[in-house]
């Protein structure tokens, strides 16, 4: 069974455990509360006939806008999304559907609707099955927003607090692994930003600000792969000898290191899943 890959602006992800959620929680309708709860009112759309054209219809649309999402033709699949939740709102498919315009918002780069709707469909169905890939989907709308270390760094602030929230909700979910090295890399990159405050303090002549600053880097961050520099810096400006020139070796890479998910053992677990889907 061929493995669905996605690609974000860090990697290329394995997201088949995306599917194992959603097949178990929003096709076969069993083992959930909520969906339970959810779908009894499908006398709604009538009965005998009526009600399968209208079952008919809505199974008619989430297979087009599937099929138009699985090929990036992410605009048009957010059409055939909605009509199900404006005609068919207390449908199977509207659960899916629900879901798929969030992530049609987030792989448009439409991160902050994406984060909304992503929130949006946690309160609706807390007790969901596919609660942690919504949990994580929201971190990943914190991460994606992250750009360079010389700007704002919070995205990463943010994304640290929505993947450690998963973490405590979810320690043993598909989705630990990759939280867990989404953190490691937003802190280097926080830790990175007010590095290159330092720089800028020293390079504007601040030398008090640049100190105070290195000192908050090397008491909240000793770990951190730009302590060596750190210390270089602060080691500098303590004996009345500040670099003058050549600052910009000093620095850090300005945006987020790319990095492949199977480096963690992401694509592993994945496909661990694949192959339970597939029995």
């Amino acid at each position: 069974m061929m493995t669905k890959k996605y690609s974000d602006k860090y990697g290329t992800l394995t997201r088949t455990a995306v599917y194992f959620f959603l097949v178990t929680t929003c096709l076969s309708l069993t083992g959930c509360a909520t969906t339970e709860g959810m779908f009894s009112s499908w006398s709604f759309f009538g009965s005998g006939g009526e009600q399968e054209e209208e079952f008919d219809s809505a199974n008619k649309l989430i297979v087009q806008g599937m099929e138009s999402y699985k090929i990036g033709r992410y605009n048009t699949a957010m059409k055939d999304f909605q009509e199900i939740k404006d005609r068919y709102p207390f449908s199977p498919e509207a659960l899916l559907a629900e879901l798929k315009l969030a992530d049609c918002e987030y792989y448009n780069d439409k991160y902050e609707e994406a984060k909304e709707l992503y929130k949006e469909f946690e309160e609706r169905h807390p007790t969901n099955e596919a609660i942690p890939y919504v949990m994580f989907q929201i971190g990943m709308c914190d991460y994606s927003r992250t750009d360079r270390i010389d700007r704002d760094s919070t995205g990463a602030q943010d994304a640290i607090k929505s993947f450690s929230r998963l973490l405590r909700a979810y320690p043993d979910s598909p989705y630990t692994r990759e939280a867990k090295a989404r953190i490691r890399t937003a802190r280097e990159f926080i830790v990175n930003h007010e590095y290159y405050v330092a720089v800028f303090y020293v390079r504007t002549k601040k030398y008090d600000q640049a100190k105070h600053r290195l000192k908050y880097i090397l008491t909240m961050y000793p770990d951190a792969s730009i302590i060596p520099k750190a210390k270089s810096l602060q080691e500098r400006l303590a004996a009345g000898d500040p670099p003058k020139w050549g600052l910009d070796k000093w620095l850090p890479a300005l945006t987020m290191p790319t990095w492949n998910l199977a480096d963690i053992g992401i694509g592993t677990q994945d496909d661990d899943v694949e192959n339970q889907i597939g029995q």
